[in-house]
């Protein structure tokens, strides 16, 4: 890994965080003007954005449920957790398990100070602030280590958060770390969006983001393609089926009649 540490980020509300344009998306209250303006400027470049990241939440569900209720997990880590909303990890993994431990990582301090207030009192779930950028530091992290057995399987969620680091190296390099951490029978499960299927639209959001100051680090051309995601997954096995749109990764409904318009991958990997 990186020889130094990412600097702890500070709450700033002159500049958009992804967190925040992420809950507006999604109807909440926890957010800027500043936040509200981005998201309106790249609902402009691609309107079918709200749309995504209510796929992306359905997403979560689903991994979620099949992680507690099918492969069996009791120990969860949501990193990148974004500002609370609902169907949480926690809530899902719960009806499933009430003995499933959840530990939510941010390195938005505004996300883990209201996360840390909504979950006081809840012993099976803390919330801390770590940078997966330094999987690191966030894996030995005390509050992380009281609540999670690295002998037991656990699962690792990369939901949304890997496409803020625009370094392919890097991210190839935090999951490998991830995997090489966790135990036999444990789970990763990543989504990203992609490219492929609108790559002048993308191009220019990820331009847009970059030069709003909401993603930091070195420029790309645009989001990484299907291709560019997939070895994230390299040394799990696949649960079916596969890194496929996210609709289509075991619908529980209706897909979407336009799959074009969610150009979001993700996918289930298990370690042997």
């Amino acid at each position: 890994m990186a020889s130094s540490k990412p600097e702890r980020p500070r709450l700033d509300t002159t500049i958009p965080n992804m967190g925040r344009v992420a809950d507006y998306f999604l109807g909440g209250k926890d957010n800027f003007a500043v936040d509200r303006e981005a998201a309106e400027a790249a609902m402009a470049i691609t309107p079918e954005l709200p749309v995504l990241w209510r796929e992306g939440r359905r997403f979560l569900g689903r991994a979620v449920r099949f992680l507690a209720q099918e492969a069996g997990i009791r120990q969860f880590i949501d990193i990148g957790c974004g500002l609370p909303t609902q169907g949480n990890v926690h809530e899902i993994a719960h009806a499933v398990a009430p003995d499933a431990r959840v530990v939510y990582v941010d390195n938005d301090p505004m996300v883990v100070v209201h996360g840390q207030a909504l979950l006081q009192d809840d012993r099976l779930t803390v919330v801390i602030e770590a940078d997966v950028r330094d999987p690191e530091a966030l894996l030995s992290h005390p509050r992380l280590t009281e609540m999670i057995d690295p002998n037991e399987p656990v699962a690792i969620l990369l939901l949304g958060v890997l496409q803020d680091i625009p370094d392919d190296a890097l991210v190839l390099q935090i999951t490998e770390h991830l995997r090489k951490a966790i135990s036999p029978g444990s789970y990763m499960a990543i989504s990203q969006p992609v490219s492929d299927l609108r790559p002048e639209a993308t191009a220019k959001l990820a331009a847009f983001y970059q030069d709003e100051g909401a993603i930091t680090g070195p420029r790309r051309a645009g989001l990484r393609t299907r291709s560019e995601v997939e070895p994230c997954f390299e040394g799990l096995d696949l649960v079916e089926p596969g890194v496929v749109y996210l609709p289509q990764w075991r619908p529980d409904g209706d897909v979407p009649h336009r799959p074009d318009s969610i150009w979001v991958i993700g996918g289930i990997g298990r370690k042997e």
